[in-house]
């Protein structure tokens, strides 16, 4: 007789295994994450599952909303998903849920929001008393209806919610907006915001293995660092002497910036690590107050 399979999830593993969106919103991104922190891969477009080249860290290629399933099961140690599946697979459980959210990684922001037709005069969430509710996210919307005291129905679909009251299927949607395009192209307007979300780490509220525990550290820490300098740029410039103090009072956030004398001229080379944003703005901000050659840089990595 042959042994009895042993389930994936019971298997102890020394490597770690990270699940990510296959296609959509959100996967370009999240492997480009990973990939900053150092992971490859052999890859092929075919295949759901990729094991990692250099280091014990495999990606598992799937359905988003199948991520929070997959970490609770112990089929994969940590994923990369959106807040709003993260939220509404949990279920409104009203025990801790087995999967938690440890970072916010930055990309992908939307927010989950109830829209009504652009003719409605809106008062507020009581105006949805006895109406009809269009959504993909039917958990989430329940727990706002309950927290709003709003009797409403709840019509659970799984896409092309926007056109639900053309149709005739609603009298109101929930769903994802970004920029209000879509909604706005099929006559809805959003009114009330139910929860903001963007991409996150998450992974089980339990300890992981020991091995893949190791691993998940140096993970989060290589995160950690591309998130904390994400925005840090290197500036490289030159300014006449009497003008310095004037154009280092738009660089509060520059980490002691090195200043040499140009050989031949009384002009200064100035060097300085910013960790704030260099918009177009303030760029021209510095040119006006006597930036000469500026050059702003991405900077891939400084320590913390």
């Amino acid at each position: 007789m042959s042994a009895p399979r042993v389930p994936p999830a019971a298997v102890a593993r020394d490597r770690l295994r990270i699940a990510v969106q296959r296609s959509g919103r959100l996967a370009g991104s999240a492997r480009a994450l990973l990939a900053a922190c150092g992971l490859v891969w052999r890859e092929a477009e075919d295949q759901l599952f990729w094991p990692g080249r250099e280091q014990p860290v495999d990606l598992l290629r799937v359905r988003d909303d199948d991520i929070p399933g997959l970490i609770a099961a112990g089929h994969c140690d940590l994923g990369i998903v959106g807040r709003n599946v993260l939220l509404e697979r949990q279920g409104g459980a009203p025990r801790p849920p087995a999967v938690r959210e440890w970072r916010a990684l930055g990309f992908g922001r939307c927010r989950l929001a109830v829209a009504v037709p652009a003719a409605w005069t809106w008062r507020g969430p009581a105006d949805l008393a006895g109406r009809r509710i269009a959504t993909s996210y039917p958990g989430l919307l329940a727990a706002w209806l309950r927290a709003e005291k709003v009797p409403a129905e709840i019509v659970t679909l799984a896409g092309s919610v926007e056109i639900a009251p053309q149709l005739g299927q609603a009298d109101a949607v929930c769903d994802l907006v970004s920029s209000g395009a879509t909604l706005a192209a099929h006559g809805l307007v959003p009114v009330a915001d139910l929860l903001a979300s963007e991409a996150v780490l998450a992974g089980p509220r339990a300890p992981l293995a020991p091995a893949p525990a190791r691993l998940a550290a140096t993970l989060l820490r290589r995160v950690d660092g591309i998130l904390r300098h994400r925005a840090c740029r290197l500036v490289l410039l030159q300014v006449e002497r009497e003008r310095l103090a004037g154009l280092l009072d738009l660089l509060p956030d520059a980490e002691a910036p090195t200043v040499m004398q140009v050989d031949g001229a009384d002009r200064l080379a100035l060097q300085a690590l910013c960790r704030g944003e260099l918009t177009w703005q303030r760029r021209e901000a510095l040119e006006r107050a006597g930036a000469h050659g500026l050059l702003v840089l991405p900077v891939e990595g400084v320590p913390a």
